[in-house]
């Protein structure tokens, strides 16, 4: 059996609604000869008599009227399907797909978001917390449009845009003795310490900047989960090192805030593929990352 037609389906509800194949090719602008067809060549389909004349006016048989119950379904499917198509065409709707490391989806990404809401407020936006190499697979196995990443990144299918050079700053309880201006990697390893997790790019960027000066962290605790290692340094358990957004809005009274010295700064690319053009959506999302910039 061939396909149902949703054409046909149309034209036998109008014949069945108003009665007659003649009302029925008016409010559809045809001419009764298609509709007849239509209808027709539908019955020939379903190997059925769909619509049956009593007296002057057109009926559904039992047939007929099952098929219109079904095919009532089927057009209001269709019809949402247009009208969907429609806003995604006018720009009213859209989907994004982001991946980005749980520092920056934690500080960051929510303004961002917010500056895309209020453009396409009823876009779907999906978020993926990712390390940056699980971050690149998913953008080069087309599961997201975007993602953001910690450089260095390099590989030839992706489009790589520089966000942000974020600082990186030592955390300390407000009782610590520490007054310099900037905290050098041997002062700050001698206290007890708390890192991210080893296995991040972040991590390791950290890391490295101790090993550069001749000392090797030995952190009491390893956690991503930056707003108790905040909490328990505020208490005295430890200090740390955090991008600086992620502590901007804290009260002095709170932590000490010190810069690194050397400084050290948490370098981002939003990264896309290179052969992939980006949906109306996903490049207004781009653009609210972007904007981050003017922060």
């Amino acid at each position: 059996m061939r396909n149902l037609n949703l054409d046909q389906v149309l034209s036998l509800t109008r014949v069945v609604q108003l009665g007659s194949f003649s009302a029925a090719a008016k409010a559809l602008n045809l001419t009764q000869p298609a509709i007849s067809l239509q209808v027709r060549d539908l019955e020939e389909r379903m190997g059925v008599r769909l619509v049956e004349r009593l007296g002057r006016r057109a009926f559904a048989t039992p047939a007929g009227q099952e098929l219109l119950q079904r095919g009532q379904r089927l057009l209001r499917d269709a019809e949402e399907a247009i009208a969907a198509m429609q806003r995604h065409r006018e720009g009213r709707l859209g989907r994004v797909r982001l991946s980005a490391n749980d520092i920056f989806c934690s500080y960051l990404l929510p303004r961002a978001i917010q500056a895309f809401r209020r453009k396409r407020p009823d876009a779907e936006v999906r978020v993926s917390i990712s390390s940056t190499a699980t971050a690149v697979d998913e953008v080069l196995d087309n599961r997201y449009d975007l993602a953001v990443i910690t450089l260095p990144i390099s590989d030839k299918k992706l489009t790589v845009t520089p966000l942000l050079c974020e600082p990186l700053v030592a955390i300390l309880p407000p009782s610590d003795p520490a007054a310099a201006a900037a905290i050098a990697a041997p002062e700050l390893a001698r206290r007890a310490l708390i890192l991210d997790l080893p296995t991040s790019r972040y991590s390791r960027l950290v890391r490295a900047w101790f090993e550069a000066s001749g000392v090797e962290p030995k952190p009491v605790m390893e956690t991503s989960a930056y707003e108790s290692v905040k909490q328990l340094v505020q208490a005295g358990l430890a200090a740390s090192i955090l991008p600086r957004v992620a502590v901007e809005s804290e009260p002095r009274r709170d932590l000490a805030i010190r810069p690194l010295r050397p400084a050290l700064t948490w370098d981002l690319a939003v990264i896309q593929r290179r052969d992939r053009k980006l949906e109306p959506a996903a490049a207004d999302m781009r653009d609210a990352l972007m904007a981050l910039r003017k922060r």
